[in-house]
């Protein structure tokens, strides 16, 4: 296929299948619905006709798998082995949140249709079940961690993105967080007894620290069963 071109500051800018999955990702990374990404806005957005995506995408569906290839396929773990299955799960279930928040897109695509791309089901599941096995963990359960963990994020994610406050330690997100804490204690007491006592702990609900304490208590489950399996 020929290459279109267009001119940016000054200079010619190839348009290429990569440059419109990058832009494919920004744009939808900072949105919080994919209904967003559109082919008209992507086509705007690259300052080309929608008829000149569809000459390197067929559809919006191949897109939107193209942006699963690079967000989900380029998951990254860690070089080094697991020291046992503890820490493979832990191993997993970060590398799920650090994929999932460099392209918040990634888990509205998880969330909102199956995708049919090889690169993103070896990124994301073949590369994962296979260091849960290398740990130690049955196949069979290795499933059922793989779909908790990844769920899980998911929905950790999608509640986070939204509340910076929980994660972030800038000036902004701090003044956040203590808002939310002035919020949920400024509420009727008689309406919301737990939620006024205890509004320092729901403000903390989107912390990292609340991903690690789901992560931490279902590790210790999983070790149960797994003992009862050998």
């Amino acid at each position: 296929m020929a290459q279109q071109r267009k001119r940016t500051n000054g200079r010619t800018v190839a348009l290429t299948s990569d440059r419109i999955i990058e832009a494919a990702l920004r744009i939808a990374d900072a949105e919080a619905d994919l209904d967003r990404l559109t082919v008209r806005r992507l086509a705007a957005e690259l300052e080309v006709g929608t008829m000149t995506l569809y000459g390197y995408f067929r559809s919006r569906d191949e897109i939107l798998d193209g942006m699963a290839d690079r967000a989900m396929g380029r998951m990254r773990l860690p070089a080094e082995p697991d020291a046992g299955p503890a820490e493979a799960l832990r191993t997993v279930a970060y590398a799920f949140l650090a994929m999932m928040r460099e392209h918040p897109s990634a888990a509205w695509l998880l969330a909102s249709r199956v995708t049919g791309s090889p690169t993103a089901l070896r990124g994301a599941m073949e590369a994962v079940l296979q260091r849960l096995v290398d740990a130690g963990i049955p196949g069979r359960i290795a499933v059922r961690c793989y779909g908790f963990l990844i769920t899980y994020t998911i929905g950790f994610v999608g509640y986070q993105t939204p509340r910076p406050w929980g994660r972030l330690a800038d000036p902004e997100s701090i003044e956040q967080r203590r808002r939310r804490v002035h919020h949920y204690a400024g509420l009727p007491a008689d309406e919301f007894p737990q939620v006024v006592k205890y509004a320092d702990a729901i403000a903390d609900l989107p912390s990292d620290g609340q991903f690690i304490s789901g992560v931490e208590a279902y590790i210790v489950g999983m070790l149960r069963e797994i003992d009862r399996k050998d």
